[in-house]
């Protein structure tokens, strides 16, 4: 999520950086979108991947402090059930790192219908920090929402 990247001022490289880990934990990431920072615009992506079914939506960018990080209040508009454990795992496996400032993350995850939602730090270190929290659960969360045993 990021308003200068989305007008082409510069490459998004979080992104891609998110796809490559998400390759090493076996999963293809279908498409890499970049959104600007505008509340309902990104409500509508999210909203628009749950609807065709995609497994796994993860954001980078926008969870911080900033007046124009809207990505936390985005997803809350599109998640149906929480997932604070896995939030609370990032901010810890960066705070561990030694970043500082993954405290000040404010992303959520959750799942809408089957499709799970893991907002990450905009910083392609943060993104694929979060990438190596949620890579190994990936398998087991699709899994359980296609109603796999636990």
């Amino acid at each position: 999520m990021s308003t200068r990247a989305a007008a082409g001022e510069y490459e998004d490289r979080s992104g891609p950086a998110i796809a490559e880990a998400l390759h090493e934990w076996g999963a293809t990431a279908a498409s890499v979108v970049v959104v600007p920072d505008d509340e309902e615009r990104i409500a509508d992506t999210l909203r628009g991947a749950v609807e065709i079914g995609v497994d796994a939506v993860l954001t980078t960018g926008g969870t911080g402090v900033a007046p124009d990080d809207r990505t936390p209040e985005a997803t809350r508009q599109v998640v149906e059930r929480d997932l604070p454990g896995i939030a609370e795992a990032i901010r810890s496996a960066g705070l561990a790192a030694g970043v500082p400032t993954a405290a000040l993350s404010r992303g959520v995850a959750g799942t809408c219908g089957r499709t799970v939602i893991v907002n990450l730090p905009g910083s392609v270190g943060g993104a694929r920090d979060g990438v190596a929290v949620v890579g190994p659960l990936l398998a087991h969360m699709r899994d359980q929402l296609a109603g796999g045993d636990h």
